[in-house]
């Protein structure tokens, strides 16, 4: 998606070819910041301190953490150790179990000296094949926004709650998907983002990104869903 004017995905290997860069999601919306991992315990922080959030995005992070790995040592001891650890880092993010296991049965009968690049090869078709879902996604729900706006006058109205943007994939997003291609396609949207408490998603991401993308939008106390719901305002 993009951020004034500039594409970006979430996660993404660095110039160097071999480490990883993300947003680090901690320090929105008051600062763009992109934070570099150089090992797998960089990718262990990031996903355990939620520099990177979402299970889509979690899982590809874990991934990329193994190809860190694999970097360092491609030797069946760091594979084993760093895939336990990854694991662990966000136990609740099925994603990441996912991928990690995926990575670890995948790698685990190659030559040691043919892991890294079979690492990097694999978390990139996962974070491709993410995106590619995510824009799918974007495209059969935008349908449904377009039937909206067939039907009334002035923007669609669209609720939202927590974070399912691009912030929490590696680009397009899960439930914001359709709205970005709708907005995308000229169709006119407005978005009441709730802010999410206790740790104000909303408020904090989904209306940044919105904004950055130039998608018309207010932030709204969580309470207040369900008024504009019964006001016909959504």
């Amino acid at each position: 998606m993009n951020v004034d004017g500039v594409p970006y995905r979430t996660i993404w290997l660095a110039d160097d070819g071999w480490s990883v860069e993300i947003i680090d999601q901690t320090r929105l919306p008051h600062e763009f910041i992109i934070a570099r991992l150089n090992t797998w315990q960089d990718a262990v922080r990031a996903i355990s301190d939620m520099l990177v959030r979402g299970a889509p995005l979690i899982g590809v992070t874990g991934a990329y953490g193994m190809c860190l790995a694999m970097h360092e040592a491609p030797s069946d001891g760091m594979l084993q150790r760093a895939a336990g650890q990854l694991r662990s880092a966000r136990p609740t993010a099925v994603n990441l179990a996912w991928a990690i296991d995926l990575m670890a049965e995948a790698l685990s009968p190659l030559d040691p000296g043919a892991r890294e690049q079979a690492s990097y090869a694999l978390a990139a078709e996962l974070a491709d094949d993410d995106v590619e879902a995510c824009r799918m996604i974007g495209v059969h729900g935008a349908t449904l926004i377009q039937s909206v706006a067939d039907r009334k006058s002035g923007p669609v109205n669209i609720l939202t709650h927590c974070n399912a943007g691009w912030l929490a994939t590696v680009d397009h997003g899960t439930a914001l998907s359709p709205i970005y291609t709708a907005h995308d396609k000229g169709v006119p949207v407005h978005v009441w983002v709730d802010e999410t408490r206790p740790r104000n998603q909303g408020a904090g991401l989904t209306a940044w990104e919105l904004n950055r993308h130039g998608v018309p939008h207010t932030v709204v106390v969580d309470n207040a869903g369900g008024h504009l719901m019964q006001q016909g305002l959504v």
